[in-house]
């Protein structure tokens, strides 16, 4: 790859990701300044310029004092026996379940999950290849590890696995690393990356060697016919 073409690929990957947040966060914001129901609650006195950033104040203050408002709520008798219902009362429709407990699945992974609990692990599925995982914090009545192996680059299905403790191997990384890795097909570059050394057709014996394939040795060495 050229230099350019290198320089325009490393900026489009800093630049898009920022686009496509911005994009998200002004389309959250016109959404939020649109509520009818916080023209209602909004002071006479704003100025009409400052009236959207003031829907989008309340909206937020709102939000939070029902949330607070229902954790507190959740605290108690009642209100545990309210979930529980509301989750039974979900799960017996055959299509809402599926969404409604992957994103309170997500949400408490997310608040309440630690980087220990969800740090990639790597599992030798086969001889010589190994794959990432992510710890889910949950274990089986007979002791192993619940996993999650997503696929790639789309990371919203994959394989719940059962593994026993001592056949995960720690990756060393966070998870934002290891997720990189898997949403790009691990063409994204990280800190653990190991270098890549291609023989030239003339060099090397053409048989696989066992820390290779072919001609590629990925241990970063040089391959077996060179001096």
């Amino acid at each position: 790859m050229s230099t350019w073409k290198r320089d325009f690929a490393s900026g489009l990957i800093v630049l898009a990701p920022l686009l496509v947040l911005l994009l998200v966060l002004r389309w959250i914001y016109q959404y939020i300044a649109s509520i009818p129901l916080i023209e209602g609650l909004q002071p006479e006195v704003i100025p009409a310029p400052l009236e959207p950033v003031s829907r989008v104040v309340i909206a937020f203050a709102v939000f939070a004092t029902v949330v607070l408002a229902v954790g507190y709520f959740m605290r108690t008798t009642v209100g545990r026996l309210a979930e529980s219902a509301v989750d039974d009362a979900i799960n017996r429709i055959p299509a809402l379940r599926v969404v409604y407990n992957a994103s309170k699945l997500a949400i408490e992974t997310a608040i309440s999950g630690t980087d220990e609990l969800q740090s990639p692990v790597y599992i030798e599925t086969w001889p010589g290849i190994r794959m990432t995982a992510f710890r889910t914090g949950k274990k089986t009545r007979d002791g192993k590890i619940v996993l999650f192996m997503p696929t790639a680059p789309n990371i919203t299905t994959g394989f719940v696995i059962e593994v026993e403790p001592e056949r995960i191997e720690e990756t060393g990384e966070t998870v934002e690393e290891g997720m990189t890795r898997v949403l790009s097909a691990g063409f994204a570059e990280s800190a653990h990356q190991v270098p890549v050394h291609e023989e030239s057709p003339g060099e090397g014996d053409g048989a696989d060697t066992a820390d290779g394939f072919g001609h590629v040795r990925t241990d970063g060495t040089p391959g077996d016919g060179e001096g």
